[in-house]
């Protein structure tokens, strides 16, 4: 069984992150194969406040390039959680 602590790989800060917390809309790195209610756990477990809607998406990897050769950055799972009631999550607190 996977822990919240596998589920949540890392917040993203981003200006179009920063902008949406207003909304009370966070955003993370999820793993690949977590689905919306797993989410929603995790977020629950580790921040202590109440989930109102997840919304995820998966991020193809882009190109890059070493010389002649191309390759890509692994594909990756982005969330974007709603808050509900007045609680926020205090790591964002001080970033806008």
């Amino acid at each position: 069984m996977k822990t919240a602590h596998d589920i949540i790989i890392k917040p993203i800060i981003t200006e179009d992150s920063m902008d949406r917390l207003q909304d009370k809309k966070y955003t993370f790195q999820v793993a690949k194969d977590a689905n919306k209610i797993e989410i929603a756990k995790a977020i629950e477990e580790i921040f202590g406040v109440k989930v109102a809607k997840v919304n995820t998406m998966s991020v193809k990897g882009k190109e890059k390039r070493m010389g002649r050769y191309t390759g890509f950055r692994p594909d990756w799972k982005k969330a974007i959680v709603t808050l509900e009631g007045e609680k926020t999550i205090e790591f964002f607190d001080g970033m806008y």
